[in-house]
């Protein structure tokens, strides 16, 4: 279907010199006002010069006068739209559709092109060709549970059974199982409506996060997006690009793959209950949401669907991502987009969540898996990110020694605990309480990395702060001036004590 930007009279008068055209609106991300033609008495191929101008066409000589851009054309009009009237340009190539919108007023729950578990059998919500560029609409990973406000009862409160909504899945044409889907990320905003999103710390009894043990409440922060910049209210001072992705996308596993995944968490769960923390979570059948399956297959999706999530913060912008295909028409899913994210997520809500739109291009490369080896995915990042220079990060080490010094044997998850420990004890000098650090060091673009697994008994990892992303000097060796800032988003009966 061809894309006409144009804007038509109210009203049509069949005595009018002009063609009249039958017109439904239609407005797009861009924010210029584009209308899909249903009806039309237009010659083709369209005697066009410019492809990017509006023309008006006299009825009797049928010639066809520049109007300018579309741009000019509002312009001259101011709004005005005469009776009789038609204003039109073609845009040339079919312009790119959206494969599945979604309904913020509306429970995710509630759509059928969502769903919040992996599993072989959730039904397809569209059909993608290989080859197509598509947009895919995506609502914020809790569904809309978290608002923008100075309140963190909703993190406190929120329901994890009613999280890590997907859009999907797609059938990719011709897409079999062993087959790799080549996932070309183009662009990836927030809706414009919305430009904001949230960073969050989950109570320990609710969710709870990388350094519960040392931060059991519930806090959150609100960012506002400000074209590729954000910043906070609940942590002043601070301001980054982003670096926008989506924290998992996917191919859905086979009944066999599945299997295998409940098999090795099962077992998992069962040899450390020893444990004081969940280990691995189970399939859990509570408010399992299978888009438009019901019955007995949402029901078995419920018992066997798996989380699965990754986020890896430089899927971003110009990413190829290299997805194994285990089922027929791959089933490609993909959600909880961010608009940045340090490495490890470490408050567990972590990123910079957010709602948006994502634009892919989808290519099936026929017996991939086996022509590369793969079991797991590949990618490629783009050549986006911030720049900040290896110069402008201070970074901190932490081994695998904990906060009681227990020696660990060469474990990275104890150094990488104590490395954000260490983060937190340097920036609370500056004035910053130690829940906005820690939902600082979730969600800005830090560089976190293993240093060293060979050192027995020591684990090494590091964490690199950008330095520019505060409006005053964080080095060494500069003077500490302790400041007011003021405060991360609490819950109401912290707040009141």
């Amino acid at each position: 279907m061809e894309l006409f930007t144009a804007i038509t009279a109210e009203k049509t008068d069949e005595s009018s010199p002009y063609e009249l055209v039958t017109l439904n609106l239609h407005v797009p991300d861009a924010g210029i006002a584009e209308l899909l033609i249903s009806k039309a008495e237009i010659p083709e191929p369209l005697p066009f010069v410019d492809s990017r101008s509006c023309y008006q066409r006299s009825r009797p000589t049928g010639i066809y006068k520049s109007l300018g851009t579309p741009q000019q054309l509002l312009l001259a009009l101011g709004g005005n739209r005469p009776a009789g009237q038609v204003y039109f340009v073609a845009m040339g190539l079919t312009g790119i559709r959206t494969a599945m919108k979604v309904d913020r007023n509306k429970p995710a729950g509630e759509q059928n092109g969502l769903h919040n578990r992996w599993h072989p059998d959730i039904p397809s919500c569209a059909t993608v060709k290989n080859g197509e560029v598509v947009k895919i609409e995506c609502v914020d990973w809790t569904g809309g549970q978290i608002k923008n406000d100075d309140c963190a009862d909703d993190m406190r409160d929120i329901d994890l059974t009613r999280v890590h909504y997907l859009t999907g899945p797609f059938e990719i044409e011709t897409a079999q199982p062993g087959d790799v889907l080549l996932v070309e990320i183009q662009d990836v905003q927030p809706f414009q409506d919305q430009p904001w999103g949230f960073t969050g710390v989950f109570d320990a009894k609710n969710g709870g996060g990388f350094l519960d043990e040392h931060y059991p409440h519930a806090a959150k922060a609100i960012w506002d997006f400000e074209g590729i910049f954000c910043s906070s209210r609940h942590i002043p001072h601070v301001r980054f690009a982003g670096l926008i992705h989506p924290g998992i996308l996917g191919c859905a596993p086979s009944a066999e793959v599945l299997a295998e995944w409940n098999r090795r968490e099962g077992e998992l769960v069962t040899t450390h209950a020893h444990l004081d923390r969940v280990v691995a979570k189970p399939p859990e059948p509570v408010n399992v949401h299978a888009g438009s399956a019901s019955g007995d297959i949402k029901a078995k999706v419920g018992r066997e669907g798996h989380g699965g999530n990754c986020d890896i913060k430089n899927l971003s912008r110009g990413s190829k991502v290299y997805l194994p295909v285990h089922v027929a028409g791959a089933k490609f899913s993909v959600g909880d987009l961010h608009f940045s994210q340090g490495d490890g997520e470490i408050s567990f809500c972590g990123a910079i969540e957010m709602a948006g739109v994502i634009t892919i291009k989808f290519n099936v490369i026929k017996g991939g898996m086996a022509h590369m080896g793969m079991k797991s995915p590949i990618f490629h990042p783009g050549p986006v990110e911030p720049q900040f220079g290896p110069g402008r990060y201070l970074t901190f080490e932490g081994f695998s020694v904990d906060h009681t010094g227990k020696q660990h044997y060469l474990d990275a998850t104890i150094a990488y605990r104590e490395t954000c420990l260490r983060v937190i004890e340097y920036l609370r000098r500056y004035g910053y309480d130690d829940y906005q650090i820690y939902l600082l060091l979730s969600c800005a673009p830090v560089q976190g990395h293993i240093a060293g697994l060979v050192d027995i008994p020591n684990a090494c990892t590091t964490l690199g702060v950008p330095m520019d992303i505060f409006d005053f000097d964080i080095r060494p060796e500069s003077e500490v001036v302790k400041m007011d800032m003021g405060s991360c988003a609490y819950t109401s009966d912290k707040m009141n004590k």
